[in-house]
């Protein structure tokens, strides 16, 4: 008989488990795994867990109120670094053909304070007065469409509904709020170009700084790296700097392009505001791929006011432009650029517009190109090794 009293304990099976270590292991109470014991514990203490948190949260609040702060000064470094990064190509260039990097900085920079002196002297004269002109003319010219060829041929019921929208544009036009909106806009904007000139100077000393010492950062990037990894890392770099690179000298070229043949086309059929719609095509063509659409819709609407048939020769002939930008020209211009899908680059562009304005539009496509670059490169690979 078994002698053990009840709710005594089991000796002989205590033994028999001490010497099973396997029976120990599974018999034993499950430890808490060591990575989680600090947030276990940090539970058992839910005042601690508190207290924590909301430092935590005053922290990030701290943080967001400073960049907040310096917002502008960010602006001003990712501006400057992206147009260090879009005028080494053209630095590198040269010191292929044996200038020194900083004669070749110099040449790049004297280059660029001629051209922008000769748009201060010879463009922005006519078009701030182009401006004030094609604000007195739209009434003008608002009154002036029931007399125009198109509008009498129009019949009666279309042309009824068009003098009511006609003379909602024109109250429109001339109503007080609208008036001091448009001075209110002007003011604004000549102290947006007042600011803007004393923030470039900072942006000029930041671009010459960052492309003067591009090479010594990159190189300071790379050794962040394993050394393993350092080769790749430097591939992808060079790649993606490249493809920032090209892809902002060639906006500003085929926008270039764009607003010199908008001012020619001015000229030729003798439409009224050349230099004036020569820099809005340049500012809008900014937008990739979009961009020519859109400033053909505003350029011919724009043109229907002097005349239907310069309207129709404009659309007819910046619309061959168009294709001729895009089978001929820009590939060309744009060949060291990633090829992205177009929704993308309008969302890019949209993104960028509403967070930097212009600036944002025309650094919307380098930053999706090197996104996509990075994705292609580097997330895929890796996720075709996991099967």
């Amino acid at each position: 008989m078994d002698a053990t009293p009840p709710g005594a304990p089991d000796t002989a099976h205590e033994q028999h488990v001490s010497e099973d270590p396997a029976l120990f292991d599974v018999m034993a109470p499950p430890e808490r795994p060591k990575r989680f014991a600090g947030v276990l514990a940090a539970l058992d203490r839910p005042l601690v867990l508190g207290f924590v948190t909301t430092l935590g949260v005053l922290g990030a609040l701290v943080l967001g109120g400073a960049l907040g702060q310096i917002s502008t000064i960010l602006v001003y470094i990712v501006l400057a670094m992206f147009l260090a990064v879009g005028l080494d190509p053209i630095v590198r260039m040269l010191e292929r053909r044996r200038v020194k990097r900083a004669g070749a900085i110099a040449i790049v920079f004297g280059a660029f304070a001629l051209l922008f002196a000769a748009f201060l002297i010879w463009v922005l004269p006519p078009v701030i007065a182009q401006i004030g002109e094609f604000i007195a003319a739209i009434p003008t010219a608002i009154a002036g469409v029931p007399e125009t060829e198109w509008f009498q041929a129009l019949d009666g019921d279309t042309q009824i509904a068009l003098l009511a929208a006609l003379d909602e544009l024109a109250g429109w036009v001339s109503s007080p709020a609208t008036l001091g909106a448009i001075g209110g806009g002007i003011l604004a904007f000549g102290v947006a170009f007042v600011s803007g000139i004393s923030a470039s100077f900072i942006v000029v000393a930041l671009t010459l700084y960052f492309l003067s010492s591009l090479s010594s950062m990159k190189k300071a990037f790379y050794a962040l790296a394993p050394a393993r990894n350092r080769a790749r890392l430097e591939d992808l770099t060079e790649r993606i700097t490249a493809s920032v690179g090209g892809a902002l000298i060639g906006s500003v070229t085929l926008s270039s392009f764009n607003a010199a043949t908008v001012f020619l086309l001015h000229l030729l059929i003798d439409l009224p505001f050349p230099a004036l719609m020569a820099v809005i095509a340049f500012v809008i063509t900014l937008i990739p791929l979009f961009g020519s659409v859109i400033f053909l819709v505003i350029g011919t609407g724009v043109a229907l006011f002097s005349s239907p048939t310069q309207a129709l020769i404009f659309l007819i002939a910046y619309l061959v432009y168009i294709q001729l930008e895009s089978y001929v020209i820009s590939p060309r211009v744009m060949n060291k650029a990633i090829s992205i899908p177009a929704a993308l680059v309008l969302i890019g562009a949209m993104v960028g517009g509403a967070l930097m304005g212009v600036i944002g539009v025309l650094v919307a496509l380098p930053v999706m190109a090197s996104i996509l670059l990075i994705i292609r490169e580097v997330v895929v690979p890796k996720q075709d090794l996991k099967v």
